[in-house]
This record gives C-alpha cells, sequence and structure tokens, in this order.
C-alpha cells in the first residue's frame, strides 16, 4: 500500500509556473509507476504524466508535452510536475497515483490516490 499526499497548488496567471509535489510512503516504492492527473469540474478524471522512480519510463499526454515536466527525487521519495506555460485550461484538481503497471495512463491502473491539490490558472 501506498499513501501519496500533494501540495504546491495554487493560482497563477496565464503563462506562468508552478509545480505540484506529491511525496510517497509505504513499502517497495521503487515498484510503483506514479502519475499525475487533472480533473475539472464536470469532466473526467484525465492523465497528464506518468514516472517509474527510475526514470526509465515516462510519458506525457499530448495536451502537455513541452509545457510540463515530470521528475522525481528518489531520495525524499517525492515525485514533481512542472508546469510552465499554463493555460486557463489547465485549472483543474491535480492528483497524483500509483500503479504496479508501469507506462500505463488509466485510472482503473491505479490504486492509489492523494487527496488532490488545485490548480487555478486565471486569464
Amino acid at each position: 500500500q501506498v499513501q501519496l499526499v500533494e501540495s504546491g497548488g495554487g493560482l497563477v496567471q496565464a503563462g506562468g509556473s508552478l509545480r505540484v509535489s506529491c511525496a510517497a510512503s509505504g513499502r517497495a516504492l521503487s515498484t510503483y509507476f506514479i502519475g499525475w492527473f487533472c480533473q475539472a469540474p464536470g469532466k473526467e478524471r484525465e492523465f497528464v504524466a506518468g514516472t517509474s522512480w527510475s526514470g526509465r519510463t515516462t510519458n506525457y499526454a499530448d495536451s502537455v508535452k513541452g509545457r510540463f515536466t515530470i521528475s522525481r527525487d528518489n531520495a525524499k521519495n517525492t515525485v514533481y510536475l512542472q508546469m510552465n506555460s499554463l493555460k486557463p485550461e489547465d485549472t483543474a484538481v491535480y492528483y497524483c497515483a500509483a500503479a504496479l503497471v508501469h507506462g500505463t495512463r488509466l485510472p482503473g491502473d491505479f490504486g492509489s490516490w492523494g487527496q488532490g491539490t488545485q490548480v487555478t490558472v486565471s486569464s
């Protein structure tokens, strides 16, 4: 079982940057693939980016490629999502989640979820 806690959300103007963090705890963390998802009001939860703890497997949604970067600090058991060139349509609650299927983008494959952090981008 993995416990995940997000932090770092907030309000930013369009074109600005924000970094959100996901602190993980639990056993055998290295076996998990960590994903970031976003969910806007009235919409389904969508995959944003994911990474293995080794960094060998990373992937991004097409909508964020070139703007968002996922990284991790293994010593701190923390995964980051650096978000640049933010757009109003990036406004959502951002969740991190853990899966045993590496490279997956399917929410159903992720068995552990954090509580989410709100990111609001003003125009």
